[in-house]
């Protein structure tokens, strides 16, 4: 027997990853993360390690040897990929990863905890008892926030130690930074410590996001020097304008007021649960974990986000959470919040995006493994959406066709378990009919079907799809109808024009998602009986002209002359055939009548 090749996670993964930002991971077989990076893209930046004849270097081309997995988060912009991914390199340190440095690590401001605190700005903090602003990926960014507290808020940058007893006794001389305004001069009691403390509030409320007062302060001194004719002035105002512009609408991923929060989503199926945990704090998501649960007995979603959050609680023992935001009520605990707008809202349908992708991810390795999970999936989305009562194993779709009314025909397809099961495949010559009547043809065509079934006592299908919209179906349910089937046979009627679905006995149609399988599938059927129908139509046209010469001929019918050219191919070739030898194939009395015929 032969051995089955093992198909690495991520190839199947690289189908269906997102033309988002965010960040990937990289595991060997033994689940080892080798490699975090960031990408505008996902999609176009993970394939391209696939895509490459020759890598950059060696160490390149030994890392995708070893690439056996992938996960991914997306996050709203590239520039929350750069903050979690430096986030996450610098708890994991992988091992293809170049290690984060000073230069590496993104700053911050920091407010000094002492009695005239000082605000600078540092790379690595330490726990001082200090306030923290930031990271700041954009250092220029920064440096212009940072410039522009002192400007509107003066605080001192030396190292005096300012406590009252020093102050009092007059061992501090002001420096050159009081006499050029960046200071007040407290170091000489010139400035209070309540004073002080007022513009180290301002200092915090803006740098938490509160920037109207910065705008308002910088279009004053903008339209000022304007006014007094200086325009290279206001121009360096405009520009620093439009930065705190571009500051202000930044990620809401990367909003400072968002702080020690915890967010849960989940997206699931018949089967299984897919949990996305995200972990917020200093306004960057510094952890995003991943979690699959197993079904056992149909429990609730609360059900399954609370053992979620166990099994997440269990992994971070020592993490304290103000707020966790969920999709909906959790009466665990009184900080499980559900928010309905704003920043926190989109935090959670991030969230939700994430688990949507690894669901994705997972059902398509566990399918690739066991295709009748596909299946199971398709026909469960196709019940759901179609409103059905049972699982449509078994599928059949009617169409006609006709030119004017002339050689109708009508087809029938069928699918088992959502493919085609062509060898089922039947087409009905429409007898009963005269001129165009595609109601009275599609109720001929039911009739002789299903009467057919019922006299063989053949299994009958758990749906049938008309092609055609409300007419036609009526038709088709009036044929069940006499037959004593309607009922046992769910039944719809499918419009060409917008895609609408219609039932039996209800006006209103129903539209699915034009991105669903189960459209698609319907679509699948539809166009495939089309085809069917058409082929049909046109082989029984084109025969139409040339039985024609030979029915023609007094006692020889239309079977006949089928069978004569399924034989002989053409006409011509009948003309030149011996009676013997047409005898052999429609027997001696119609041999005579058709070499009598072609004789005269």
């Amino acid at each position: 027997m032969a051995k089955t090749t093992e198909i690495a996670p991520v190839k199947i993964k690289l189908k269906i990853l997102p033309d988002a930002p965010g960040v990937y991971k990289y595991f060997d077989k033994n689940n080892v993360l080798l490699y975090i990076g960031k990408a505008k893209s996902l999609k176009k930046r993970v394939s391209s390690y696939f895509n490459k004849n020759q890598y950059e270097n060696r160490k390149t081309q030994v890392l995708v040897s070893k690439i056996w997995d992938v996960n991914v988060t997306v996050v709203p912009t590239e520039m929350d990929a750069l903050l979690l991914e430096n986030s996450l390199i610098k708890e994991f340190q992988p091992k293809y990863n170049i290690n984060l440095k000073d230069d590496k690590s993104f700053p911050l401001i920091k407010v000094t905890n002492e009695r005239f605190p000082k605000v600078f700005s540092v790379r690595n903090p330490i726990k001082d008892g200090s306030k923290y602003f930031g990271p700041y990926a954009n250092v220029r960014l920064m440096k212009i926030v940072l410039e522009l507290c002192k400007k509107i808020y003066p605080t001192r940058n030396c190292n005096y130690t300012l406590s009252e007893k020093n102050i009092t006794a007059n061992k501090f001389r002001v420096c050159l930074e009081y006499q050029i305004g960046n200071c007040k001069g407290a170091c000489e009691g010139l400035e209070s410590e309540e004073e002080y403390l007022e513009s180290i509030n301002g200092i915090k409320n803006i740098l938490r996001g509160n920037l109207k007062e910065v705008k308002d302060h910088l279009k004053h001194k903008m339209e000022r020097a304007a006014a007094d004719w200086q325009y290279e002035e206001a121009g360096k105002y405009k520009e620093k304008l439009t930065i705190i512009d571009k500051y202000q609408t930044r990620s809401t991923v990367v909003n400072p007021r968002i702080s020690d929060v915890d967010v849960l989503n989940i997206a699931q199926n018949a089967r299984y649960a897919y949990i996305n945990y995200m972990r917020i704090s200093g306004g960057i998501i510094i952890q995003s974990k991943n979690l699959e649960l197993k079904k056992q007995m149909d429990e609730t979603t609360t059900e399954l986000l609370e053992i979620a959050y166990g099994e997440i609680q269990n992994l971070n023992k020592n993490t304290e959470t103000e707020e966790i935001l969920v999709p909906i009520k959790v009466p665990l605990a009184n900080n499980f919040i559900v928010p309905q707008s704003g920043d926190k809202k989109k935090l959670l349908e991030l969230s939700y995006k994430n688990a949507q992708l690894y669901m994705q991810e997972k059902t398509n390795q566990y399918e690739k493994i066991d295709p009748d999970l596909r299946v199971e999936r398709l026909l469960t989305t196709l019940k759901t959406d179609l409103r059905l009562k049972d699982l449509p194993v078994h599928m059949e779709c009617f169409d006609n066709s006709n030119i004017q009314g002339a050689f109708p025909v009508s087809a029938c397809v069928v699918f088992k378990n959502g493919k085609p099961s062509k060898k089922d495949y039947r087409h009905f010559n429409i007898k009963t009919v005269e001129g165009p009547n595609d109601f009275a043809s599609m109720y001929e065509a039911l009739t002789r079907r299903y009467s057919r079934m019922i006299a063989e006592k053949e299994p009958f299908p758990q749906l049938i799809i008309i092609d055609g919209g409300k007419g036609q179906l009526s038709s088709s349910v009036q044929a069940l109808k006499d037959l004593g089937l309607y009922g046992k046979i769910a039944i719809v009627g499918i419009a060409k024009r917008l895609e609408e679905i219609y039932y039996p006995e209800d006006s209103t149609p129903l539209y699915i998602d034009k991105k669903s399988t189960s459209l698609r599938v319907i679509q699948h059927m539809r166009d495939e009986a089309h085809r069917f129908g058409i082929t049909h139509h046109r082989n029984r046209r084109s025969k139409g002209t040339i039985v024609s010469q030979l029915t023609e001929i007094n006692g020889i019918g239309d079977e006949t002359a089928a069978e004569l050219l399924r034989v002989f191919k053409s006409v011509a070739r009948i003309k030149k055939t011996s009676v013997d030898e047409l005898a052999n194939i429609i027997g001696p009395a119609k041999a005579s009548l058709v070499v009598n015929y072609f004789e005269k």
